[in-house]
């Protein structure tokens, strides 16, 4: 079976749904394909964000870098994952019908700098954490996790 192949989707790829990949990245062990991208992305990915991902959850954020959806359309993904409603709104058609998720999060960047802001990124990548581990225990996603991860050791 091929990997499990998911894609988070927001509207300037530059807060949740980097959040949202590096951290999947990281919670399933590298056992499934992960990207993200933006309807409308930014610059570059929001300081804040690569500043809570280093510090609370030791992810080296150094290659993150927004992406447009564009560069994505075509491709065969198992879930689209969105993580704010106007992403949800704009999410294209993808080939193979993948199943649509939908979880809304406030655009912590939208915050005024300061504590409130690194309080409201620590919040998104903490929800998205705690929906991540429950959505991975669903058998669907478990077995597809589980069968890559003994694939692996068959070929080592």
């Amino acid at each position: 079976m091929n990997r499990l192949r998911v894609l988070f989707l927001c509207t300037a790829n530059s807060a949740r749904s980097q959040l949202a990949e590096a951290l999947f990245r990281q919670l399933s062990r590298g056992r499934a394909d992960v990207f993200s991208a933006g309807t409308q992305p930014a610059a570059a990915v929001h300081p804040t964000a690569k500043a809570v991902l280093e510090e609370k959850f030791q992810i080296d954020a150094a290659a993150l870098q927004p992406k447009h959806l564009n560069q994505f359309v075509g491709e065969q993904f198992d879930y689209i994952i969105t993580v704010c409603d106007r992403a949800a709104e704009a999410c294209p058609v993808f080939p193979g019908d993948p199943e649509r998720i939908h979880w809304s999060y406030a655009d912590p960047a939208a915050v005024e700098p300061g504590t409130a802001q690194r309080l409201a990124f620590e919040k998104v990548a903490s929800g998205l954490t705690g929906r991540m581990r429950i959505w991975m225990a669903l058998p669907a996603v478990k077995n597809r996790l589980d069968e890559d991860e003994g694939d692996s050791r068959r070929s080592v």
